[in-house]
């Protein structure tokens, strides 16, 4: 039986020896309070317990310290040796001092070694989920790469180079993203999850910063900090634009990040699975920058209200699809990076006009409460309906499309018949 122990303790050293994450030292004082914590519950305390560990060769030592007491007065045989006992050990020990003699642990039975490995087992645990988090909590933000383990319905499993469980959840997965089991992933560390001390490391692929970390990694500027990310707006796997500003005036910022024949930037594209990626020269001067945001769509004019962040952009009908864009995605990135609420008026000419007129006079063709909501956006009359798109009413008005289409044609129809 003894035998059969001692092969366990050994393959218990040889178990955390080869752990990872946890330094030398601590992994000694780890195994020391483990077999005092089992000493003190045999003999009440550890104290006079010198525990020597080392874990390179996967072997221990424990030695007791007692002082040398006149057989009568013997009274704790853990802290104390009679005289007689200890001159049998050496014949010149005399009461008073202290005798040093080891210990065999396998001697102290199954049930103390069987104790010594939960405790262990325990201990370590607890030290690898910490260094878990500890090392992920200070690499929140930055990229790795890990390999896809398992695919679940709402998250995927990754595993690192240590083995550590990595998720990333399926709202975090660009649209356009496809892997199989065994290919290698590249996210950010989002956010790292601490619940019972059991560790959650959450990927992210859809963050923006992801999307800046790709940047740091193409264009040598960036990290040089010759170019700066002022902020980025993104709908991933779709559109993004980029707010890019150099402190040096000799470069180009949006050149740069481009590259030669978009040489940097076609190795992003490609990540984000083909995000159409718009990158904007930033300025502080924000009628500028809204201008910018909206091209490929040239301005009018642009009237702000700062105090509400808000902007009213004028354009010529033909350029209003263009600020619009497809699906509404260029105004709704455009809003998002410059933080203003953008709403576009089309701009007519003076030459062809005509008198306008209220939209309480289409009462017999067009709902009161409808009528009531027009004027809640500012719309009093007809031609102030007719010049905002039919995109904007939608999303200022939150009415209906058939209810927009409907006003739109019934207003329409009535400047086609005075022309």
């Amino acid at each position: 039986m003894a035998k059969k122990e001692t092969v366990n303790l050994i393959d218990t050293f040889s178990e955390f020896k080869e752990l990872k994450n946890i330094d030398r030292s601590t992994l000694i004082s780890v195994m020391e309070e483990s077999f005092r914590s089992v000493i003190a519950k045999m003999f009440g305390t550890s104290d006079n317990f010198d525990v020597i560990v080392n874990p390179d060769k996967g072997d221990f030592e424990i030695y007791r310290n007692r002082e040398v007491v006149a057989d009568e007065d013997l009274e704790d045989p853990n802290t104390q040796i009679s005289l007689s006992e200890a001159q049998k050990i050496d014949e010149d020990y005399e009461v008073g001092e202290e005798v040093t003699d080891a210990v065999d642990f396998l001697s102290f039975g199954r049930r103390a070694i069987l104790t010594l490995r939960q405790t262990l087992s325990s201990k370590v645990l607890d030290l690898q989920k910490d260094g878990v988090f500890t090392k992920y909590s200070q690499m929140i933000g930055q990229i790795v790469n890990a390999e896809l383990y398992q695919i679940w319905k709402k998250e995927m499993l990754l595993l690192d180079e240590d083995g550590n469980e990595l998720y990333l959840p399926k709202s975090e997965q660009i649209p356009g993203d496809f892997y199989r089991k065994g290919d290698s992933v590249r996210a950010i560390v989002a956010m790292v999850e601490n619940k019972n001390n059991n560790p959650r490391i959450i990927l992210s692929r859809t963050s923006p910063v992801f999307m800046e970390r790709l940047f740091e990694l193409e264009v040598p500027e960036i990290q040089e900090g010759l170019i700066t990310i002022k902020k980025i707006a993104r709908i991933p796997g779709e559109r993004a634009k980029v707010a890019v500003e150099s402190y040096d005036d000799r470069i180009d910022p949006v050149g740069a990040c481009v590259g030669v024949k978009g040489s940097r930037i076609h190795g992003i594209v490609r990540e984000l699975r083909n995000e159409n990626i718009d990158l904007v020269n930033y300025t502080n001067n924000i009628s500028l920058f809204i201008s910018r945001t909206l091209s490929p769509a040239k301005i009018s004019s642009i009237r702000l209200d700062e105090e509400n962040r808000r902007a009213e952009i004028y354009l010529r009908p033909e350029e209003v699809s263009q600020a619009i864009g497809k699906g509404g995605l260029n105004i709704k990135l455009a809003g998002m990076l410059t933080g203003y609420t953008l709403d576009v008026f089309r701009e007519m000419d003076d030459e062809v006009e005509t008198e306008d007129i209220y939209l309480d006079e289409f009462s017999d063709e067009i709902e009161q409460w409808v009528i009531d909501i027009f004027k809640a956006i500012g719309c009093d009359t007809a031609k102030s309906v007719l010049a905002i798109s039919r995109e904007d009413l939608l999303r200022r008005t939150d009415l209906e499309e058939e209810t927009i289409d409907e006003v739109l044609a019934i207003l329409a129809a009535e400047f086609e018949d005075e022309a």
